[in-house]
């Protein structure tokens, strides 16, 4: 139930390696995410990409690129030089996704599903006719979004027992 899509602009450019069994590429590049506020300071983090997805990333991906990333956030524990234990976030791709125009994507390519035959589908039933939408009053403002917190700020003088 770990699926993540997150807006991205490219740090560092990707770097392969292989894995040593059966020479997997493995691309691992850092990232930026914008605060959720216009105050808050923009985040970092690790994405790795496996298999056709590294050489991907390797081939399209350059520095200060803006990405739509898919796929799944797991934590590390990493020892610093100072001996102290701390936890990382780390991006595993799924899928990549390119902004802006003629931008494309691109899904994880699974070698067993690649040689397996496709299956065959049925046609759908037909459809009831769609209505069309109704039109926008000329002017109308687009949606904003509240990034308000959900919890509200409380008094300091509240009356609960403990």
């Amino acid at each position: 139930m770990n699926h993540c899509l997150l807006e991205v602009e490219v740090l560092e450019a990707p770097q392969v390696r292989y894995t040593q069994d059966n020479q997997t590429p493995v691309a691992e590049m850092a990232v930026q995410i914008d605060g959720l506020r216009p105050d808050d300071p923009p985040g970092q983090l690790k994405v790795v990409g496996w298999g056709n997805l590294a050489q991907e990333l390797q081939n399209r991906v350059q520095v200060g690129q803006r990405l739509m990333l898919e796929g799944r956030m797991r934590m590390n524990t990493v020892t610093r030089q100072d001996g102290v234990k701390e936890k990382r976030a780390e991006f595993t791709l799924a899928r990549l996704h390119g902004m802006g125009p003629g931008a494309t994507s691109s899904p994880a390519v699974n070698p067993a599903a690649a040689t397996a035959p496709a299956p065959q589908r049925r046609a759908p039933a037909a459809a009831p006719p769609a209505t069309p939408a109704p039109a926008a009053p000329a002017g109308a403002q687009p949606p904003t979004w509240n990034t308000s917190p959900l919890v509200p700020d409380l008094p300091d003088d509240d009356d609960i027992p403990f």
